[in-house]
């Protein structure tokens, strides 16, 4: 189960933030075992005074056209998986929508399966 946020700069069209999304979601279908229909996201929006990055971190140069992508996963991904979604992802965002691959920037958070509840107020991945 995984939730995805996606943040950017204000500016970019409902079409642009949409396919972002799928293009996250394909991503993860393909490289890391994702469930088809296991689609949870949330793009978010900014004005440019609360978006604040650094632009040459670790010498990579970023633009006002940065993505910010936090992946939420269950715990047990290999590091082979990881890296195949970061390149997949980066690859569809450039290809798709023109992202250039420095601004690009992903981050995953592995939590245990009993840490979600898929409503009703039940751990459904509880053991």
């Amino acid at each position: 189960m995984p939730l995805v946020r996606i943040d950017l700069e204000k500016g970019k069209d409902a079409n642009y933030r949409q396919k972002a999304g799928q293009i996250v979601y394909e991503a993860m279908v393909a490289t890391t075992g994702v469930p088809k229909n296991d689609h949870f996201q949330i793009i978010g929006e900014h004005a440019a005074d609360n978006f604040i990055f650094d632009p040459d971190y670790l010498g990579i140069h970023r633009t006002r056209d940065l993505i910010i992508i936090q992946i939420f996963f269950n715990e047990g991904r290999s590091v082979a998986q990881k890296q195949a979604l970061y390149k997949a992802i980066a690859e569809g965002l450039s290809a798709s929508l023109k992202v250039r691959p420095e601004d690009v920037f992903i981050s995953l958070v592995e939590v245990k399966k009993e840490n979600w509840s898929f409503g009703n107020g039940v751990a459904q991945y509880a053991a």
